[in-house]
């Protein structure tokens, strides 16, 4: 059974604490207290299946930051996590009860923050996830940028983190191959492969399984992984430079 399917089959539904065992108890119609001790938190799959409860819910609450979510949105998140088309009813059961629900944004991203500490390039993937939602109806509206400054400062970034974060995806530069590789255009070569190999270690795939990432939400490290190829090639080429 898929991550996916054991969200909703209840094979580790009620082993999950706070808002968000409270959100899959909801939308499963099962009662979870979290002030009571939960069921083997600490095992791969609960902590799995709370990370991915936690993904759908904040995708959720950013769509409808600026006041409706869109089709685009939905589609893109469909495209971002990669759901199975045989788990996509169970999967829009959590996304439309988190929108609804009356627990704030800011609780789901404590809880995936606590869940994920010292993983830094998981949360990162996540808000790449976030923003690429957020932009795929045409317009990155100010409140959605409000919503991802607000998680990214739960997730641990400084003020001067996160405004580079929003200058890559919204600045005027946006586009920029050195945007793309948070860098200035001026850096030497030798300092750019320096850069990109890191990026590549930090966004490769098989690493985010590795920390406990669900192989179903791998789909964002690959978008990153291949934005920043494209960008490193794009500025060697500019340098003549073969890569």
């Amino acid at each position: 059974m898929s991550i996916w399917g054991k969200i909703i089959g209840g094979t580790a539904g009620l082993a999950l604490g706070g808002p968000i065992g409270a959100l899959i108890g909801v939308t499963v119609g099962a009662a979870v207290d979290a002030s009571i001790e939960q069921v083997s938190p600490e095992t791969d799959e609960t902590r799995q299946v709370t990370f991915t409860i936690g993904v759908i819910a904040l995708a959720a609450k950013m769509a409808k930051a600026d006041g409706k979510v869109t089709r685009e949105e939905v589609e893109a998140f469909k495209q971002v996590f990669k759901v199975p088309p045989h788990e996509m009813a169970n999967v829009g059961r959590v996304f439309d009860m988190a929108r609804k629900h009356t627990a704030g944004f800011d609780a789901y991203a404590q809880q995936i923050a606590d869940l994920m500490r010292g993983k830094r390039t998981v949360l990162a993937d996540l808000i790449e996830a976030l923003f690429f939602i957020a932009k795929s109806d045409g317009e990155l509206h100010p409140n959605e940028l409000n919503y991802i400054r607000v998680v990214a400062k739960i997730f641990g970034y400084s003020p001067a983190e996160i405004e580079t974060l929003v200058s890559r995806h919204a600045g005027h530069q946006a586009d920029s191959p050195y945007s793309v590789l948070g860098v200035e255009p001026g850096i030497s070569t030798d300092d750019l492969k320096k850069r990109y190999r890191q990026l590549v270690r930090e966004s490769h795939p098989d690493r985010l399984i590795a920390e406990g990432v669900p192989s179903d939400l791998i789909a964002v490290a690959t978008r990153r992984s291949a934005e920043i190829n494209a960008a490193y090639d794009t500025i060697l080429k500019s340098r003549g430079i073969k890569g």
